[in-house]
């Protein structure tokens, strides 16, 4: 959610993020208009009626220390009574259709995010390391995966439909080995504390973070309990939280979390049908960030870092790209997204979002900070992939691979392997 007072004080900010994101701003902007037009005119009218209510109550009192007949005035005072009560009510539904239409909203673009309408616009920060060069010719990783016996999708299908698979023997273990290193490297070297968190959450939470109202076909819900299953961990850590003050002195505060999620990825129909790239149920370890406002750039850029250091242990080519206006999540202020070289597939894959949303979530959620001189104030939160498990080992596969169809494991991992 967005700070309405500043939306209607300075509504070409507003306008503008919704043009670069591509949203039809017209619409917007007049109901904004509308509703806040008609609200200043009620609260003038309650101000207006309060004041004259005041006023004739001290006539009352004069009146009744006299012993005159006030009968008249008293009638006249409850219709005014009657009026503000009806302004209150209306107000209120004003209050709630403001709410209902902010809730809605995108958040703000920061400054330094590209305008643009899809990945072609997005913009290259930084490279690591060097694409493999490689003798013969390479697979893609489902296929390797499914040749030594290690993967089975076929299975997956039968047992869950499509885009669910099983692991087994070293791929198994691998996926644990590379939730191990990512944990580890977090926890200890990153600065993170670990956290085990639930995988189904209410829809306060879902509504926190950004994914309700707008975004309900995007995962997956258990209408009988009100509860719906995470697609990241963003969603409970984040939720954390919620509703709560968190003391200055304990800040910035950084959680990591290893969880299973789950998203229907809808409108993905036809997209990477084969292999771990585009699934319903996945591994991933999960980082979360709040922070003082003033340090949430420097924050953001740590933890686009964080995530860097599981890759660049790994030995693996990978880009960093900063999403334009229209790539980007609708709760994010700015995206870099870390994507990883793919061989077998030919091309790169987004192995992590590092996102910065600035005071949006804290917004929704209520989450505040009590600042050094005692003020609560909205607090900034971050999270980025620290990173998607299924689809490292993906990239581990593919860039280690050999000729005789199987592949090496990398130095990092060979200690949790057993």
């Amino acid at each position: 959610m967005l700070d309405i007072n500043r939306i209607l004080q300075n509504p070409e900010v507003l306008l503008d993020t919704l043009q670069k994101r591509g949203f039809d701003s017209k619409d917007i902007e007049s109901k904004i208009s509308e509703v806040s037009s008609r609200q200043r005119k009620l609260k003038l009218e309650s101000e207006e009626l309060r004041a004259e209510r005041n006023k004739v109550s001290k006539e009352i009192g004069i009146l009744k220390a006299k012993g005159e007949d006030i009968s008249s005035i008293s009638q006249s005072m409850k219709s005014v009574g009657d009026r503000i009560k009806a302004i209150e009510d209306e107000l209120a539904s004003y209050e709630e259709s403001l709410h209902d239409i902010n809730i809605g909203l995108p958040n703000l673009l920061d400054d330094s995010v590209p305008f643009g309408k899809d990945e072609k616009d997005n913009v290259l920060v930084k490279t690591f390391g060097e694409k493999n060069s490689f003798t013969f010719p390479v697979k893609p990783h489902f296929e390797i995966g499914e040749a030594m016996g290690i993967f089975d999708f076929e299975r997956g299908v039968k047992l869950s439909g499509a885009r669910f698979y099983t692991y087994s023997g070293l791929a198994a273990k691998l996926e644990r080995a590379l939730m191990n290193l990512m944990l580890d490297t977090h926890t200890t070297e990153n600065g993170y504390r670990e956290m085990w968190v639930p995988v189904l959450v209410n829809d306060e939470s879902m509504t926190a973070t950004g994914q309700l109202p707008k975004f309900a076909e995007d995962f997956y819900r258990l209408e009988k309990d009100g509860l719906n299953l995470i697609p990241t961990a963003e969603v409970p850590l984040t939720n954390y939280y919620r509703d709560e003050i968190i003391a200055d002195k304990d800040l910035p505060i950084s959680m990591c979390a290893h969880t299973s999620c789950f998203r229907r990825e809808a409108g993905s129909y036809g997209k990477d049908t084969r292999g771990l790239v585009r699934v319903h149920q996945f591994q991933k370890v999960e980082l979360v960030k709040f922070c003082r406002p003033e340090d949430s750039q420097t924050e953001h850029e740590k933890m686009l870092s964080d995530a860097e250091s599981i890759l660049q242990k790994l030995n693996l080519h990978y880009r960093v790209m900063l999403l334009c206006s229209q790539d980007m999540s609708a709760a994010s202020s700015k995206t870099y997204d870390i994507e990883v070289w793919m061989p077998g597939l030919g091309r790169y894959m987004e192995i992590s979002s590092v996102s910065n949303f600035k005071d949006y979530q804290a917004r929704r959620g209520k989450i505040r900070y009590k600042s050094k001189e005692g003020k609560n104030l909205l607090i900034h939160t971050l999270n980025g992939s620290g990173l998607a498990i299924g689809r490292t080992l993906a990239a581990v596969i593919e860039n280690y691979q050999t000729e005789d169809g199987t592949f090496a494991i990398p130095d990092v991992l060979k200690s949790y392997i057993r």
